[in-house]
């Protein structure tokens, strides 16, 4: 598979993800949580999708599109212990939690995922949903839409 296509895969996966999840919390109280903002492609598809529910973003640094910007009050820059504990301490709960934290040397985004597991379970409401392209400890896995192939994408259950 060329590289082009992993990469078409994978932004379709985690859209698919994004809206099964959306549609899941329905019901659900809390907001939702963006980490890794980057360009802001994934952060502008949530307030897409999302249009009723504060959504708080965080990444060490503000490099988006300007139409993707979030608001100051809902940006948390720095890195992502210290804002995840920010986040914790100001008593906001999460519903729904995008993880897309990495930097593409696999054994390191593991590691940091599994060190950062903890500190995204303190935010998040008991059963909100996670998506994450990196594997998550402490959650339950479960089984994310029928069009996402097994462990393209990864769907937790807090």
């Amino acid at each position: 598979m060329s590289r082009l296509d992993s990469m078409l895969r994978r932004l379709t996966a985690q859209r698919n993800g994004l809206n099964w999840a959306a549609e899941q919390i329905s019901e659900l109280g809390g907001d939702v949580l963006d980490m890794g903002l980057g360009n802001g492609r994934t952060y502008d598809h949530l307030r897409e999708i999302l249009p009723d529910r504060r959504i708080w973003v965080m990444d060490r640094v503000l490099q988006c599109h300007p139409d993707s910007t979030p608001p100051a009050q809902d940006f948390l820059q720095g890195e992502a212990e210290p804002m995840l504990e920010k986040l914790a301490q100001s008593g906001q709960s999460i519903a729904m939690a995008h993880y897309d934290f990495g930097r593409g040397i696999k054994h390191e985004d593991v590691a940091e995922a599994a060190r950062l597991s903890p500190l995204i379970a303190r935010v998040m409401v008991p059963g909100g949903l996670l998506i994450s392209g990196q594997p998550l400890v402490g959650f339950q896995q479960i089984k994310g839409p029928e069009t996402i192939a097994p462990d393209r994408y990864l769907f937790y259950r807090s």
